[in-house]
């Protein structure tokens, strides 16, 4: 992520390249200039213990990209195969937006935008799954 600007909140974390930095009192803007640098605000994080739908594994896995938790390449193939099989699911047309952007977001690679993509799926899934058990 070459040239990227993190403004922060008070107090708000940040997870760059395997060292976690906390925000003081006050807000801040932070210009991360290394190119490909691993940036992940722990406010997006999802505790592996929450992955249990299929969104929200294919956003850990794009956070586990994130953190360097993973080889890129290897992490980058299990994301498009997630966000593939996810397409195979949601077929309003809005949904298939946002997996398009996913998708596209994935083969730049660019996983912070495949995340936020891949986000506003939750709460869509979410509906599918209160309406499967009615």
């Amino acid at each position: 992520m070459s040239g990227l600007v993190l403004k922060l909140a008070p107090n708000e974390r940040v997870l760059i390249n395997g060292a976690v930095i906390e925000n003081g009192d006050r807000r801040a803007r932070i210009a991360i200039k290394t190119p490909n640098a691993n940036v992940l605000r722990l406010r997006d994080a999802i505790h592996p213990d929450s992955a249990r739908t299929p969104v929200s594994r294919a956003l850990y896995i794009a956070q586990l990209i994130l953190s360097g938790d993973t080889d890129p390449g290897t992490g980058m193939s299990q994301l498009a195969v997630a966000i593939e099989q996810l397409s195979q699911v949601f077929e309003d047309r809005d949904s298939r937006i946002l997996l398009a952007d996913a998708t596209a977001a994935a083969l730049e690679p660019n996983p912070y935008q495949a995340m936020r993509k891949l986000r506003d799926l939750l709460p869509r899934e979410a509906r599918l799954f209160a309406a499967s058990h009615e």
